[in-house]
């Protein structure tokens, strides 16, 4: 490979891991900051979920250019992420809504009970008979 092709890729490199290293500040940030939560929710699933994706990118173009050889490693890594992140973040969401639904949770954070549906009209707030 020419100097000039690995100089590209250096500096491609060092952008994708400076842009995931950022997004996963604020996705960070958001999960420290954010007061409910619905809300703290965005953070790890969206910011810190692309970060890694693009750390894990900056890594799939590295070991080619560098090392000669190709890894699927990183895109078995980057495909179970991004599945995993918002299947999690449902769960987490429907169980919230469950426990706001229900009145289980004794001090909740934020003000959702009153925008919350009706009871008989979505599947989250049912409970199964006994």
């Amino acid at each position: 490979m020419s100097a000039l092709f690995v100089q590209i890729a250096d500096f491609l490199i060092a952008a994708l891991i400076l842009g995931g290293a950022g997004f996963a500040l604020v996705g960070s940030w958001g999960l420290v900051r954010l007061p409910s939560l619905m809300t703290r929710l965005h953070g790890p699933t969206k910011a810190t979920t692309l970060g890694v994706g693009g750390i894990l990118v900056a890594s799939m173009i590295y070991w080619p250019v560098h090392e000669g050889r190709y890894t699927f490693h990183e895109l078995l890594i980057t495909i179970f992420l991004f599945i995993a992140a918002p299947i999690t973040a449902n769960m987490i969401g429907k169980a919230h809504l469950h426990r706001q639904g229900n009145y289980i949770d004794p001090n909740p954070a934020d003000d959702i009970r009153e925008g919350l549906p009706e009871r008989d009209r979505w599947a989250t707030f049912t409970k199964d008979a006994d």
